[in-house]
């Protein structure tokens, strides 16, 4: 059941180190390096599961194809709930594509639910456009699956 989302003023952005890979949705940017350390911190907390490689897109807007070689395919994608019950590939988009064209038909993802990636977001501004944004997309919901939280 999807929450509706309130903004935490005292919300604090996830800081960037030099060196952080970060996952660039629009106004909205996520620390993958950061949330790869939450989950090694904090295993039992994320769901590690198999998702579908078909699931997913099978043309990315960018996949540096000398990359390929190098990339090693059993190393979990993470996956975060961008609109309630929606969850879209955040980092993996390499392994992702070297699993479709090898044939692979399922892939291990880590899949972060709203407050488990929220709190990886960059900036304040970020953060409560994503509010505004997910609670908007409760309203084409159904009443009853829609809490206040």
């Amino acid at each position: 059941m999807a929450k509706i989302l309130k903004v935490d003023n005292d919300f604090i952005p996830c800081p960037v180190s030099s060196g952080d890979e970060l996952f660039p949705n629009g106004i909205f940017v996520f620390n993958i390096t950061k949330i790869l350390e939450y989950i090694k911190k904090n295993p039992d907390g994320i769901t590690l599961q198999k998702v579908k490689v078909s699931d997913f897109f099978k043309e990315f807007s960018y996949i540096n194809k000398s990359h390929m070689d190098s990339v090693e395919i059993s190393r979990p994608v993470i996956l975060a709930e961008i609109s309630p019950g929606q969850y879209n590939l955040i980092d993996g988009n390499h392994r992702m594509e070297k699993a479709r064209r090898m044939g692979i038909s399922s892939m291990p993802a880590y899949r972060l639910n709203v407050e488990q990636h929220m709190k990886f977001l960059t900036s304040k501004k970020a953060y409560v456009a994503y509010i505004e944004y997910w609670n908007s997309k409760l309203k084409s919901l159904k009443p009853a699956k829609i809490r206040s939280g």
